[in-house]
């Protein structure tokens, strides 16, 4: 993978200037001691080498280069650093084709590390994780996002304990990007043709290991005002402003990658957010192939997977149609060359109102060729949120698979459990297929595992101190904070709960019944410190309200020292509780969390999860290696659903998680806590790595997507003009299709059922003619049918035998839609049911 940006010298400043534009560092700590010998205080308080360069006066930094011992480290470094970008990587034993693909990844955000603030939380947390892992195994993705002038706000707090937003501004040259420049060093600019005129959009190019994080802005000083300030805020501002930032992100972003000179096979849209990109991946079609708009979004759609992380209808983006007629009228007319008529349909829906909302996921599903969620729960959720688009599919059947999420175990790793893993487990533990991670990781004594749980938890503790004096706000003159200062102990239960707040997270169900939660934490012989941390959305006041509650709650004087909360989450706060706490919360409303991936990232470090069976939890919880709330059922939800759900959290807390945790035998180890640790670390954290998580996407997505790209790109877009013409005869002639009589016959222990079928102007070799049967908490049962002879009337006569365990009339014939390597009903919704 290349870009146009120039290359670089290879000086000893120039050395440690390219390891610190390398976000390889943020996982790997192989560099650790480099940059602390820069500058140990500022690398020991924000874990950030870009900031430790930019802040080591070039007097310091050319002193020790001139010293044998730090030269010779440099030298070390950059060698093993070049090295390990040319030993032998997964994806070439498990890519057979030749030559292998590119895959663009889009993303709204991306969370690589505090250095590069252009994130919120869930989803860039799998962006960024997803995007490390693809470099471990020599993935080639090539990422697409945006910069943000301010990107998401910064958490303060009034003196009443009431959320304040913060907008600190993001200067690129305190950040580890690089302008993208063209080939002859001067800056590229990408041009952007609206109404008005030509804006201009800059890009800026970000290197995370084996891959490429390319990102764009539009403060280009030749733009408008309002232009400008398109990329300041991440989910700020209106609709307006929203849609313009998809925009951006999604044709800009593609329109970037031709300019560059790439041609990726895949267009990977995380979320509907980049579901623009493949309007544009087909307008470059056209250009190509000299082909219209319909023909060439056909072949784009092949190698176009969409992955949706939301659960409920009000998590889309939606838009009016007349906001998206104004702004992307123009588009379609002078770039697509088709009426924005058709573009609207995209995201409206087959036959919707003239008014209904342009929906961003529904865009995405009709310009994808594959569609997953992130978990299987969230598979059946998202079947139900997509049904509508499918009338007359049963719910089962709705193109919907699951790829569950996982993290990138090195980046959420403590230095301490690093070097734990590595004595067990292999230096490159992470780069291939895990099989043996799990049996290593059985074979670490007791003790190894207490003492680096011991070790990270007093790590915490002294974190925790500083941070409430590093972050407090001064109000007035005076130190205030809005609650007490920790006083935490290092061999306490340590308890964390860190989320976006939102109501349908729960954060407050802890606080159900505040004295009992103040008797669990302050009971004398098993004491427990609770350690809170998140953000609400500034337009969320409920959200905001929830965290109010927590600040009132850490103010009660009998819980001072037991519970804080820690101002302003980020990832380095996030890195940091997840080292250190023992056992993590999560509360959410099942199912409506679509994975959640926080619970994950203590899996690593020895931490232990509690929480309701919802996203990735309902896959993994278990007695063995952590403890689930309720009883796994969807009872709704209101106060009896958090009544019941608070009581079965305090309940665990009191008689099986505290007691476990103080059990301890002659030699001051908990074994029976232990032995969960252990196989939680050992079962959970291959299963829920992001590693296993690109495999799964590469193999079941990337692959073959990059297959079906490529087969119809072949012959100028031949196969594609194929499905078109295929699409057309069928919409013109499927109104005519009408079933005959059905007949039934019981042939020994099966059934033989026959129908006849009209199929008027539509062979039956573009249709498949099948029995179905509904099978309750189960995947249907489909059974094909087989084609006879034709009857006078012009029918066509089917055939099949079936069981006759169950009721013939539990089978129902139906015809739909087949063209080979068309995908239905993502690509072909058509189905017809006898009555």
């Amino acid at each position: 993978m290349s870009d146009m940006t120039a290359p670089c010298n290879t000086s000893g400043e120039q050395a440690v200037t390219d390891l610190a534009l390398d976000l390889h560092w943020t996982w790997n700590h192989a560099t650790d001691r480099l940059w602390r010998q820069l500058a140990p205080d500022i690398w020991d308080h924000t874990r950030n080498a870009w900031a430790v360069l930019l802040n080591t006066p070039r007097s310091r930094l050319r002193a020790l280069l001139a010293t044998p011992d730090f030269r010779d480290m440099l030298d070390q470094l950059v060698r093993a650093h070049a090295e390990s970008r040319e030993k032998p990587v997964w994806f070439t034993q498990a890519c057979t084709m030749a030559p292998p693909p590119t895959i663009a990844y889009f993303s709204m955000e991306y969370m690589l590390d505090e250095a590069l603030p252009i994130y919120s939380g869930g989803l860039g947390n799998v962006a960024g994780d997803q995007l490390k892992a693809a470099s471990d195994l020599g993935v080639p993705v090539v990422a697409v996002g945006l910069l943000y002038a301010q990107g998401y706000f910064r958490q303060g707090f009034s003196e009443t304990g009431q959320q304040e937003a913060l907008y600190p501004i993001n200067d690129p040259a305190q950040l580890p990007i690089t302008p993208v420049c063209d080939g002859n060093g001067d800056r590229l600019r990408v041009p952007f043709r609206i109404v008005t005129g030509q804006i201009w959009l800059r890009a800026w190019r970000a290197r995370v290991g084996r891959t490429v994080l390319y990102l764009l802005d539009t403060n280009d000083p030749d733009n408008p005002p309002a232009i400008r300030c398109i990329t300041t805020q991440l989910y700020g501002g209106d609709d307006t402003l929203r849609l313009r930032q998809e925009m951006v992100l999604g044709i800009g972003g593609w329109r970037l990658l031709r300019v560059l000179g790439l041609r990726p096979d895949v267009c990977h849209l995380n979320e509907g957010h980049a579901a623009f990109a493949a309007l544009e991946r087909a307008c470059g079609l056209m250009e190509d192939l000299g082909i219209p708009f319909v023909h060439a979004l056909t072949i784009a759609r092949a190698g176009t997977v969409f992955t949706t992380h939301t659960a409920v209808p009000a998590g889309f983006d939606r838009f009016a149609p007349e906001l998206v007629r104004r702004h992307l009228d123009f588009y379609a007319c002078h770039d697509l060359r088709t009426d924005i008529a058709e573009i609207l349909a995209l995201g409206q829906g087959e036959g919707a109102a003239p008014d209904a909302p342009f929906n961003m996921a529904w865009l995405a599903l009709r310009v994808s060729g594959a569609v997953n969620a992130v978990s299987r729960l969230h598979e059946q959720v998202s079947r139900a949120l997509f049904n509508p688009q499918f009338p007359r599919w049963p719910q089962g059947e709705v193109p919907v698979s699951h790829v569950t999420n996982g993290v990138h175990v090195p980046t959420w790793d403590s230095a301490a459990a690093d070097a734990l893993w590595t004595s067990a487990t292999g230096k490159d533990r992470w780069l291939g297929t895990l099989e043996e991670v799990e049996h290593g990781v059985r074979a670490i004594p007791d003790y190894d595992l207490w003492h680096s749980r011991m070790q990270a938890r007093a790590a915490l503790v002294g974190f925790m101190v500083g941070q409430h004096s590093a972050r407090a706000c001064f109000m007035g003159g005076r130190h205030e904070c809005g609650m007490p200062p920790p006083a935490f102990g290092p061999d306490v239960l340590t308890i964390g709960f860190a989320r976006r707040f939102a109501t349908y997270k729960r954060p407050d169900l802890l606080l159900h019944d505040p004295d009992r939660l103040a008797r669990i934490l302050t009971r004398a012989d098993r004491p427990v410190q609770l350690v809170i941390a998140g953000k609400a959305h500034p337009r969320d006041m409920a959200g905001q309200a929830l965290i109010t509650r927590w600040m009132e709650f850490i103010r009660r004087p009998d819980v001072q020292g037991h519970a804080t909360f820690l101002v302003d989450y980020d990832m380095s706060i996030a890195r940091r509780l997840v080292e250190g706490v023992d056992l993590w919360i999560n509360t959410p409303l099942r199912p409506w969390e679509a994975c959640g991936t926080s619970g994950m990232k203590v899996l690593v470090n020895g931490g232990l999860n509690v929480s309701e069976p919802d996203g990735w939890w309902a896959e993994a919880g278990a007695p063995d290696v952590g403890w689930v709330i309720g009883d796994g059922m969807d009872h709704g939800e209101g106060p009896s659903r958090d009544a019941h759900d608070a009581d079965s959290l305090y309940t665990l807390l009191e008689h099986e998680i505290v007691p476990l945790f103080y059990q301890r035998d002659g030699e001051g180890v908990p074994r029976d806590w232990v032995a969960i640790m252990r196989e939680s670390m050992a079962r959970l954290t291959p299963r829920f790595s992001a590693n296993r998580a690109v495999r799964d996407y590469t193999h079941g997505f990337y692959l073959p997507a990059a297959a079906a790209y490529r087969a119809r790109l072949a012959d100028g877009g031949a196969k594609a003009a194929d499905i078109g013409r295929w699409r057309q005869a069928m919409a013109a002639g499927w109104a005519d299709i009408r079933f005959g009589t059905l007949q039934v016959t019981r042939v020994a222990d099966r059934w033989r059922i026959h129908v006849d079928l009209h199929l008027g102007s539509i062979t039956p070799d573009m249709v498949r003619v099948q029995l179905y049967a509904d099978v309750p908490a189960g995947s249907p049962i489909v059974v094909p049918m087989t084609a006879g002879a034709g009857g006078r009337d012009g029918s066509v006569s089917y055939d099949a035998e079936v069981d006759a365990s169950r009721p013939a009339t539990d089978y129902t014939p139906r015809v739909t839609g087949f063209y080979p390597d068309v995908s239905i009903p993502l690509e072909a919704s058509f189905i017809a049911w006898q009555k």
